[in-house]
């Protein structure tokens, strides 16, 4: 048997920094969304369980262990999602978006500072010092 013939293979990835982070941002919201659906699908199994109104002692022992060893996972992953997103956090305060502009905020009479195409700071100004 021989070994597989892999292609060279090189890929273009042309995102800024600023895009990346935005990705790594979304895959973590994306996350929370998929584990708030585990969370309310263990609701419902629960409901259901006791819409049954079940007699065994053993068969409320055993729900319960199923519930808390998928709350336990949710635990785990959502340590995880903090970690990742102090990670990002430092990403972005450690390299700034090289991708910053002034641009006009659609509030008026404000001056906006435009971050990555699609978030804006606005300012106000109030004694004369740039407040956010």
């Amino acid at each position: 048997m021989s070994l597989p013939n892999i292609p060279n293979i090189t890929p273009t990835i042309s995102l800024s920094r600023c895009e990346s982070i935005d990705l790594l941002l979304s895959s973590i919201a994306l996350e929370e969304m998929a584990l708030s659906h585990i969370l309310n699908a263990e609701g419902e199994k629960l409901q259901a369980f006791l819409k049954n109104d079940p007699k065994c002692l053993n068969d409320y022992l055993r729900i319960n262990e199923n519930v808390n060893q998928t709350l336990k996972t949710i635990i785990k992953s959502q340590i995880m999602l903090q970690l990742k997103l102090e990670d990002v956090m430092t990403i972005d305060s450690q390299h700034h978006c090289d991708c910053t502009r002034k641009k006009t905020c659609s509030k008026k009479g404000k001056d906006c500072k435009s971050i990555c195409q699609h978030h804006c700071i606005c300012k106000k100004f109030e004694n004369g010092k740039n407040e956010l």
